[in-house]
């Protein structure tokens, strides 16, 4: 592996949300190398999705769009099978600081600016070490989702974030340990929501060698028919806006997926036609332990559809098959 991999997307959304992904990975020597890659997303007037339907087992709202963000999160994490995050006080420091800089600089970014309003490091990692969270030499991985939009609901920017398909990648990684969330407001009242996610080591956690989880998870009810590609800056569908709603499976940062085949279908129906996303296609993607799949067309409403996967995870033969329903 090596010393480092970055998968960086930087959106940029008018009216509903912004997102943007930071995910780093370090071992061996460690170190911070590696390319950004900026994007854009763009919600036009309205929510990628619109806000869930309530669910068995959901965590309460509290009204704070960091707890309730962090908190969701963590509810889709273990509803596909993983381990939820701890939040760790530091990290949310560092969280808040960083929403703290967008907000009174009226901008995002996962870079802040020396001299700029509120500054507290350069990088998510200068600020997690400010924050006097202690990331090693090496052997650690990072990442970082960020929002902006004049929506206060936690629940509605987590499931924004969710269903862009390159920030899913990092929110669901399953070797992150621990995590933090922080809010601020600025005058245009657009609310900045950041979240941080990471582990110092990465002999810890994840879901072992030759595993991965999928989401959306089996038997998953009400989900969204469309997503809108255009609103991620690389379009992840560059030909359309309007598609259908990602598929993707997920290993551990230390894993490589190889993809032989990946379809989506209505019950009963033919295969849809789709967009693969995988290392080996996107130069977005700078990890090869995730993969997508992007229906071409919107799906149909309260349909089951299924979904089948045939690959390798770290040389292992994994064969999935599973179904999900619109609502």
């Amino acid at each position: 592996m090596p010393a480092a991999l970055r998968f960086n997307v930087r959106p940029n959304a008018w009216l509903a949300s912004l997102l943007a992904v930071a995910l780093v990975a370090g071992c061996g020597g460690g170190g911070d190398g590696g390319t950004n890659r900026p994007a854009q997303l763009d919600t036009g007037a309205g929510n990628t999705t619109v806000t869930p339907v309530a669910e068995a087992g959901a965590p309460q709202a509290t009204g704070n769009m960091a707890t309730d963000g962090f908190n969701w999160l963590n509810f889709r994490r273990q509803q596909m099978g993983l381990d939820a995050i701890a939040r760790n006080a530091q990290i949310d420091a560092a969280a808040q600081n960083h929403s703290n800089f967008q907000a009174q600089n009226r901008t995002i970014t996962h870079d802040e600016v020396a001299g700029n309003r509120g500054f507290t490091g350069a990088t998510v990692l200068d600020r997690l070490r400010a924050a006097q969270y202690l990331v090693p030499a090496s052997n650690y991985a990072y990442g970082e989702v960020i929002s902006s939009t004049p929506d206060t609901n936690g629940i509605n920017a987590a499931e924004d974030l969710i269903a862009a398909i390159y920030h899913r990648f990092v929110i669901f990684e399953p070797k992150f340990l621990e995590g933090g969330a922080g809010s601020a407001t600025a005058g245009s009242g657009y609310t900045y929501f950041t979240t941080d996610f990471a582990t110092r080591t990465l002999n810890r956690g994840g879901l072992g060698s030759g595993r991965l989880l999928v989401y959306p998870f089996s038997n998953q009810q009400n989900l969204p028919i469309v997503f809108f590609s255009d609103q991620e800056k690389p379009d992840p569908v560059p030909d359309r806006n309007e598609v259908g709603y990602p598929v993707s499976v997920h290993a551990d940062i230390t894993s490589m997926i190889s993809v032989q085949s990946f379809t989506i279908s209505p019950r009963g129906g033919a295969a849809l036609a789709t967009r693969l996303l995988r290392k080996e296609t996107d130069t977005e993607i700078t990890e090869p332990s995730v993969a997508a799949i992007i229906p071409l067309a919107v799906l149909q409403s309260q349909t089951v559809y299924d979904v089948r996967f045939a690959g390798t995870v770290d040389n292992a033969p994994v064969t999935l098959a599973w179904s999900f329903t619109t609502r």
